[in-house]
């Protein structure tokens, strides 16, 4: 049998709801009246597609997840997903090649929404040196599970109770906002692999202005704080869903040391 695809207004409603928005929230946010948002969700209205994409964006629904709702209006999706080596996206991937090279002689990584290596540069391998389980470096690569497992980066993280309670709240606030099965998987998966005996029970301690990653390497310890970096104005999902995180040195020690092996 073929299930029954889902009213419009449930849709709607479920991510109101995971924004923890009332529909007088929505309805401000959106320029409509709350009359008018409550027939929509209750099936009495039918918007139109723009006013729909409308909504999704007040909701900041991801796209993967606005064709959905396109659909259960009536309409057809608007939003592709091609494939990274597609043609139509060789300059997003020239953009990001370019990212990642110029940001050398220090770490930098492309992933997608699962954590899924997508590029790095070259200054990401010599920091892998120490994984004792070669399977976690065999694609695709999870980002998340490489760096919590105990056979991989995790040994080597010297911090690591503030680093993998700010990774895990990282997944969980993703979680929250998209509410993707694969991640709650991963979360599970995350969460059975043994955790540090002071591991913090809330939040990390931000230390100030940011969590760290300090890794312990032959050439002495390296403290990095990061940023991640997104397209602004993405119309396919693939686009949409890619993140480059970059790594800069949180002290002159690491500095120094990073680009010592450049010079090597």
């Amino acid at each position: 049998m073929t299930p029954t695809a889902r009213p419009l207004g449930d849709h709607l409603r479920e991510w109101r709801q995971r924004r923890r928005m009332s529909q007088l929230d929505l309805a401000l946010e959106a320029d409509i009246s709350q009359r008018h948002l409550s027939f929509i969700e209750s099936g009495r209205a039918t918007p139109s597609r723009d006013m729909l994409l409308h909504l999704a964006e007040r909701l900041s629904v991801p796209l993967r997840d606005r064709n959905p709702l396109l659909l259960a209006a009536g309409f057809a999706p608007v939003f592709a997903e091609r494939k990274l080596d597609d043609p139509a996206l060789e300059p997003a991937r020239r953009a990001i090649d370019m990212v990642l090279k110029g940001h050398e002689p220090f770490p930098a990584l492309a992933i997608d929404r699962h954590w899924t290596l997508v590029a790095a540069n070259a200054a990401v391998t010599p920091l892998l040196s120490g994984i004792v389980d070669p399977s976690l470096l065999e694609p695709p690569v999870n980002v998340l599970r490489l760096s919590l497992h105990p056979q991989g980066l995790a040994p080597q993280i010297a911090n690591l109770p503030e680093w993998r309670a700010h990774l895990l709240d990282r997944l969980r606030q993703q979680i929250s906002a998209s509410g993707d099965a694969v991640l709650e998987r991963l979360l599970k998966d995350l969460l059975s692999y043994p955790a540090p005996k002071d591991a913090p029970e809330a939040h990390a301690n931000l230390a100030g202005i940011a969590v760290p990653l300090q890794l312990s390497t032959k050439a002495g310890l390296l403290s990095f704080i990061s940023t991640t970096t997104v397209f602004g104005t993405p119309v396919d999902i693939t686009l949409s869903e890619l993140a480059v995180e970059s790594f800069f040195p949180a002290d002159e020690e690491t500095a120094a040391i990073l680009r010592g092996h450049l010079a090597n």
